[in-house]
């Protein structure tokens, strides 16, 4: 592979240089378990952090397993990177041998990257042990290994692996590795918390003194064993780190790496840097959620400004203050980075609540105090019952639709319903449910086999509504959640039943409470058939 214009990829960067965000999704994020990423997938999501916006992205290590040799060769080929340049991982030399005879150095060079990361290590303990050589070799082994990449064409970080354990156990030993490093000319040295185990103030104190005693230019990489990930990287650069490695959605081993969004939105929001592209922040929510379908890792909805709870309101007292003024109960404008408030109705709503949630919705309940109250009321019961609206938008968007216009919406009235499971000699089971109703003025009995008496209900209801509203041939019903409520004994405790349903452009969810599995699912089927009919925009038959 040829020589990479690392001049015309530099000016491809439209971040400065004086603050780096690194992204290693790709290499340290890929080791998270549950995590096997395809060489597509990794194309996929390089082009989404590209299209974020961050100056590095380590692909993997190339020469180390087929499917990262051939990530580098494709990504050469079928990207253009608009801000990145793209980075292959890799170690120095082995001891007592040459950089320039290294086939695995070799394999860095050949990768075309114009930028390398090497592992270094910086503990004295793991340099005796793991790596079974000298003190005075190992600095021999960085030295070679960052003049030959250098001499190559290429830019050189080295990632200090377990740097504040091996600082802590021979600080003068952890500081003649940032040295030589630096001597050898790489760009940035990046201190590793490996295992985890730092805290914010341990972080900056070794930064601090570490910057002062080499004057390097340093760079953290942190571990969240102790949930401190994002914290610790921020302490390293109050202390003057200028470079910063992290993954998306804070994938990675064991408990994962600093988290790629809050930290760069921190920066950006906290610390008013401009690490990003101009109009790139409000672009994180979406690459966030878009890289975790990519690696099929539900997206945390709890995540800090990403998540789908970052700016849902629950408490009736936080919707009163929210109404008057949202920065009373928020610390930035989540459109900033590309999110949404959102209010949820529980039994702590309260009129504030209930209001905001309306207008939310599209619902305006201008001053009615009374029907305001009349909504209040008839959630606080309801969820006493069993029900939950918080995670049941369009159930809730049914009721209060009811109180406002002073009816339900009838699209169809049930008459009976009746489910049989036959359990069979040869140990399969028939499910079959015959569903009586009336639509449009007409009397319809319907019958259907399904994988599961509630699959068998809903194709009942298909194939008696289908013929009356074509528009219910879209929906689809996508997850199907079940939560045995507390009741006096276990086999006869209450049911509560959520839908999610989409007609491929949107998503919503509908809740039913009974006494039985099948009549929870009814109740939660006939609001989820009723609002797709709603958002189809058609006008009830009754």
């Amino acid at each position: 592979m040829g020589e990479p214009d690392l001049r015309k990829q530099a000016e491809a960067s439209s971040v400065d240089d004086d603050f780096h965000v690194f992204d290693t999704t790709l290499r340290d994020g890929a080791q998270r378990e549950g995590i096997n990423l395809t060489v597509a997938d990794k194309l996929t999501i390089a082009r989404y952090l590209d299209d974020f916006g961050v100056g590095f992205i380590e692909g993997g290590w190339p020469g180390a397993n087929p499917r990262d040799t051939e990530f580098f060769a494709r990504a050469q080929q079928e990207i253009t990177f608009e801000h990145a340049q793209l980075v292959a991982f890799g170690a120095t030399r082995r001891p007592h041998s040459k950089a320039s005879e290294d086939l695995q150095v070799k394999a860095l060079l050949d990768s075309g990257a114009p930028v390398i990361t090497l592992v270094a290590k910086s503990h004295d303990r793991h340099v005796e042990l793991a790596l079974r050589t000298t003190l005075d070799e190992n600095l021999a082994m960085i030295a070679d290994t960052v003049s030959y990449l250098r001499g190559q064409g290429r830019r050189v970080f080295v990632d200090c692996e377990h740097f504040f354990d091996g600082y802590r156990a021979n600080p003068a030993y952890a500081k003649a590795v940032v040295r030589t490093t630096v001597e050898a000319g790489a760009d940035v040295v990046i201190l590793c918390d490996t295992n985890g185990g730092m805290l914010p103030p341990q972080v900056q104190a070794i930064v601090a003194t570490v910057l002062a005693d080499t004057g390097a230019r340093l760079g953290i990489h942190a571990q969240d064993d102790t949930g401190c990930a994002v914290a610790n990287t921020l302490a390293a650069v109050d202390a003057g780190a200028t470079h910063v490695q992290c993954t998306a959605n804070g994938y990675g081993e064991r408990v994962g790496n600093a988290n790629l969004f809050p930290v760069v939105a921190a920066l950006e929001l906290k610390y008013a840097k401009k690490v990003l592209p101009e109009g790139a922040l409000a672009e994180m929510t979406r690459i966030s959620h878009a890289i975790a379908e990519v690696v099929n890792v539900t997206a945390s909805t709890h995540q800090p400004y990403v998540g789908v709870s970052a700016f849902a309101h629950k408490a009736g007292l936080h919707a009163s203050a929210i109404k008057i003024d949202p920065d009373l109960y928020q610390h930035i404008d989540p459109q900033q980075v590309g999110n949404t408030m959102r209010m949820l109705v529980s039994d702590m709503a309260g009129r504030a609540s209930i209001e905001l949630k309306g207008k939310e919705l599209g619902i305006d309940l201008g001053d009615d105090r009374e029907l305001v109250g009349r909504v209040v009321r008839r959630v606080k019961e309801r969820e006493l019952a069993g029900y939950t609206y918080e995670a049941a938008d369009a159930s809730f968007e049914l009721l209060l639709r009811e109180e406002t216009e002073g009816r339900a919406r009838r699209y169809f009235r049930i008459e009976s319903w009746r489910a049989i499971v036959e359990d069979r000699p040869d140990g399969t089971h028939a499910n079959e449910t015959t569903v009586k109703l009336w639509a449009k003025g007409e009397r319809i009995v319907a019958t259907a086999d399904g994988n599961g008496p509630i699959n068998a209900l809903d194709r009942a209801l298909r194939v008696g509504l289908e013929s009356f509203y074509p528009e219910l041939a879209k929906l689809e019903l996508v997850d199907y959640k079940v939560r045995i409520l507390e009741g006096e004994h276990s086999t006869e405790s209450t049911t509560r039943v959520l839908i999610s349903t989409s007609d491929s452009t949107g998503e919503w969810s509908t809740v039913g409470v009974a006494d039985n599995i099948i009549a929870a699912s009814w109740q939660a089927l006939d609001d989820a058939y009723t609002y797709g009919l709603l958002r189809a925009g058609v006008e009830p038959a009754e």
